[in-house]
């Protein structure tokens, strides 16, 4: 389960789209979809153009920060830039994770522009049966 904190989130997601740039001071944000899949929940981001190495996942607590940096391709003096309209900069998400998931194994895998993070649900938070005592220990009360 994923726990959402900040009220006016969507509208501060609003927001940092129509500025469309981000620096590590304020970052844009990156559309996500979360939902869980058998023993696992699962956090999509869209990060197109983003190269792996410019990202970066901590988890600290419960607090899960993904941080990710898109840089301009034309980099050289020849080259110069006619239109521009994606979005560049600095893109940050901040995900509070439940008690019941367990953050020391997070798998992150990186794919066509999507990162996908699976957190597995700890295993104090699954389903178990609990056995039922056939009244013996009521009998050693009584005595």
């Amino acid at each position: 389960m994923l726990m959402r904190t900040e009220s006016f989130r969507e509208l501060d997601r609003l927001a940092q789209l129509m500025g469309a740039t981000g620096t590590w001071s304020k970052p844009s944000a990156m559309p996500m979809d979360a939902y869980r899949e058998g023993d696992a929940y699962v956090i999509v981001l869209d990060l197109p153009g983003v190269s792996p190495e410019a990202i970066d996942i901590d988890v600290e607590r419960n607090l899960l920060t993904v941080k990710a940096e898109r840089r301009p391709v034309a980099s050289s003096d020849d080259v110069r830039m006619d239109l521009s309209e994606r979005p560049l900069g600095v893109f940050s998400r901040k995900v509070v994770l439940a008690d019941t998931l367990d953050p020391e194994r997070i798998e992150a895998d990186y794919d066509a522009g999507v990162l996908t993070l699976r957190i597995p649900v700890a295993e104090r938070a699954k389903p178990r049966k609990i056995s039922v005592g056939a009244g013996a220990r009521r009998n050693e009360l009584r005595t």
